[in-house]
């Protein structure tokens, strides 16, 4: 019995325990559900102020864009009041302008109209006075003046007679056997031989292993030499042997001493054939200086200019219809000088004139105009005399005669050129078509040199790769190609080759 009531009484307090403890917990969970309302109240309270913070910020802003905004607008509109403005006062302008334009054209076609009909007027008042002219005359005015021409030449007809049969006997015989007499004698006095000039020089190799050696790995060497010379290399099937092929003689002389030397030396390679090249261009010049300095003194010319001794000795390596102009100018001053003494002029300025007379071909090539107008510049340029200056100039009658000495050096360079062997034409178109060639791709922008090459078949053009890019290339040989096909006249096809190289180079020390 006092089991059970034990029982009881646990389980009694158990179930008390738990309604406690249930209780508690619901108190517990009273007072945090409080305090959670109080703080969502007050986080709601934050975000409420916040929210109006924002808002109020976000207005004053947008009033303070409206207000940027406003002011842009009106100063955008006052901007466009101003250009409208401006455009109706030039409308206005425009519309007077056209006005008076309008009305000076009226004025003008009604005084054309006035001067037509004055002129109307004025010719026939000049047919009717000749008709009344004609009618009293009873003759045209066409046979007035027929039967005027008639009578004077009637009345002068014998006197015009007597005076040319007078000139006939007394003065063409003595004169053209005068002049017979001087140009034989000149002639007969200076009996130059004849030099022709050759396109091509042929160089003799010690073996076959030289050859190979010049044209180098895969052509390296034999294009560096055509770069470096501007020359044409030909390397045929004949054993021991290359051709050297330009216009340009000076080049082909400076290809052939610097190909020898390479040859002699052995070594062959591009630095080498660029040091070799302008070794050979120092000796050219030295031959150039001493030509010049020769040629004065066989055409007794002194007290030249060294400078336009150098200018002058260029004409040694130049060729005029396969003749050569330097051995041309010495011929020709001799000439002038044994004409000027025949005919009583001065000696020394026949024979400077003449020496002279194509010295603008040295640099012709290089500078615009003909080659009268470039030897004027240079000898006046070098303070050469006047009286020399007027003998040079007209032997291609591009400027008067004068003064005696002009003359005679037109019949002497005339009588040097037309002797028998003394030209040939051929040469000097070929090498004015190539001269043509490199005028024109000189001529474009960037450029730094170019040569003619392969009979005129192929222009090889060098650019500064400073200014010259390699798209700006490509241009650069479609206008020169243009420009070609415009200007020159020519057989076949040419091809234009562009090099754009850059270099960069050091020294270790």
């Amino acid at each position: 019995m006092s089991l059970k009531i034990i029982i009881l009484l646990l389980a009694l307090s158990g179930a008390i325990g738990i309604a406690l403890g249930y209780f508690l917990r619901l108190i517990i969970s009273l007072g945090k559900r409080g305090s959670m309302e109080l703080e969502i109240r007050k986080m709601k309270l934050d975000a409420e102020e916040r929210a109006k913070k924002i808002t109020t910020e976000a207005e004053a802003r947008a009033k303070e864009k409206e207000a940027h905004a406003t002011d842009e607008l009106k100063g955008r509109a006052s901007d466009l009041k101003q250009v409208e403005e401006r455009l109706v006062r030039k409308e206005e302008l425009l519309d007077k302008r056209q006005t008076n334009l309008d009305l000076e054209q009226e004025t003008l076609s009604r005084k054309n109209e006035e001067v037509v009909a004055a002129k109307i007027e004025a010719e026939h008042m000049a047919r009717t006075q000749q008709e009344k002219l004609e009618k009293i005359a009873g003759l045209s005015a066409e046979e007035a003046k027929n039967d005027l021409l008639k009578s004077v030449e009637k009345q002068a007809e014998g006197d015009i007679e007597s005076r040319m049969r007078k000139l006939e006997i007394s003065g063409n015989e003595t004169l053209e056997r005068r002049a017979n007499e001087i140009l034989v004698t000149a002639v007969h006095r200076l009996g130059n031989s004849v030099v022709s000039d050759v396109l091509a020089t042929t160089i003799s190799l010690p073996n076959d292993e030289i050859k190979g050696k010049i044209i180098g790995k895969e052509g390296r060497n034999i294009r560096a030499f055509e770069r470096a010379t501007g020359v044409d290399v030909i390397v045929d099937d004949t054993p021991g042997t290359i051709t050297l092929s330009s216009y340009d003689p000076i080049r082909r002389q400076i290809a052939r001493i610097a190909l020898e030397n390479l040859i002699l030396d052995g070594r062959i390679q591009p630095a080498k054939i660029e040091e070799s090249v302008q070794k050979a261009e120092a000796e050219i010049n030295n031959i150039i200086k001493k030509k010049g300095a020769e040629a004065a003194f066989n055409a007794k010319v002194p007290n030249i200019d060294p400078k336009l001794l150098m200018i002058l000795g260029r004409l040694y390596f130049r060729s005029s219809y396969g003749q050569n102009v330097l051995d041309h100018s010495v011929e020709v001053a001799h000439l002038a000088a044994m004409l000027a003494e025949e005919l009583g002029a001065d000696p020394a300025i026949a024979r400077a004139g003449a020496l002279f007379h194509d010295i603008g071909k040295a640099v012709d090539h290089e500078v615009p105009g003909t080659h009268v107008e470039i030897g004027r510049r240079i000898l006046q340029k070098f303070g050469v005399g006047e009286e020399v200056v007027k003998a040079m100039q007209a032997h291609h009658e591009e400027y008067p005669y004068e003064t005696p000495e002009s003359m005679i050096v037109q019949v002497a360079d005339a009588i040097s050129g037309g002797r028998p062997g003394a030209r040939r034409d051929s040469a000097e178109n070929y090498i004015k078509r190539l001269t043509e060639l490199e005028a024109i791709a000189n001529s474009q922008p960037g450029v730094e040199k170019s040569y003619a090459i392969a009979a005129g078949r192929e222009v090889r053009v060098i650019v500064k790769p400073t200014e010259i890019s390699d798209l700006e290339a490509r241009k650069l040989a479609r206008d020169i190609a243009d420009k070609i096909e415009k200007d020159m006249q020519y057989p076949g096809e040419i091809k234009i080759s562009v090099i754009r190289e850059t270099r960069v180079i050091e020294f270790a020390r």
